[in-house]
């Protein structure tokens, strides 16, 4: 019985998978080419929106009844300001590092007339710093006018750490989970970040504010590139495979 046939139909199977796996291949650099160009988009235009709107004049914050709504597209990085009088003995210490290196994030709630709390980022301090801050490094004070921008909560923790209230390590500014814990049942489910960009001076003695990072990275064209030219590599490589298997036909 001769082996001729058995031979096409391996030659045809095998032609066959390898087309598959290049179609396969293909058809995902480009999809993913195409996720980071629309990636790209959207990054442009959070970067507009977030530059035009730091730059705004600050506003009162949403009342109450409009929490709910707030959003990271409609309103973070809003240019807010805010009164109230500090629950000090409420601080939180969240772990953090800035560009004046290793430490925490002084993370109060001011007490607002109305009844609700809003948690305020009052500044970065060092380490060295830690036990003064713990307890909120003071009572109570008198009524505080707060200017900074608003920011949208941050749940859970950092990399590979989880937020553990129950031992007072915080890695996130999860003010939902941080109002849980102080028994605060009326604060807001966003932060306002103290300090305005280029508006704020050196504290000498005392939390830091200002250090909110408004800048974004953006590398989307690059990785785009990327996908796209390994399509072009399959399509390249489907090219010569072609050919090869023509010349062995030949």
């Amino acid at each position: 019985m001769s082996t001729a046939p058995a031979a096409a139909r391996r030659t045809v199977l095998r032609r066959g998978a390898l087309a598959a796996l290049g179609l396969l291949l293909f058809c995902g650099f480009v999809a993913l080419g195409t996720w980071q160009v629309q990636r790209r988009a959207w990054k442009l235009a959070l970067i507009e929106r977030v530059e035009q709107r730091v730059h705004a004049a600050p506003v009162a914050l949403p009342p109450p009844g409009e929490w709910g709504s707030v959003t990271a597209a409609g309103h973070e990085y809003l240019p807010v300001v805010v009164e109230g009088r500090w629950l000090a003995q409420a601080t939180v210490l969240v772990q953090a590092v800035t560009e004046l290196g290793n430490g925490f994030w002084v993370m109060t709630p001011l007490q607002r007339d109305d009844g609700t709390q809003v948690w305020v980022n009052r500044g970065f301090v060092p380490d060295a710093q830690r036990e003064r801050w713990a307890g909120g490094g003071e009572e109570d004070g008198p009524p505080q006018r707060v200017e900074g921008l608003l920011r949208m909560n941050e749940p859970g923790g950092g990399f590979l750490r989880s937020n553990d209230p129950a031992a007072q390590r915080w890695y996130s500014r999860d003010v939902i989970a941080m109002g849980q814990a102080r028994g605060l049942s009326q604060s807001a489910p966003f932060f306002v970040d103290a300090g305005l960009p280029g508006r704020q001076a050196t504290v000498a003695d005392g939390p830091q504010p200002g250090l909110t990072v408004i800048r974004f990275a953006n590398s989307h064209l690059v990785y785009a590139i990327t996908w796209y030219t390994l399509a072009l590599m399959v399509v390249g490589a489907a090219w010569t495979v072609a050919r090869s298997e023509r010349r062995r036909a030949a």
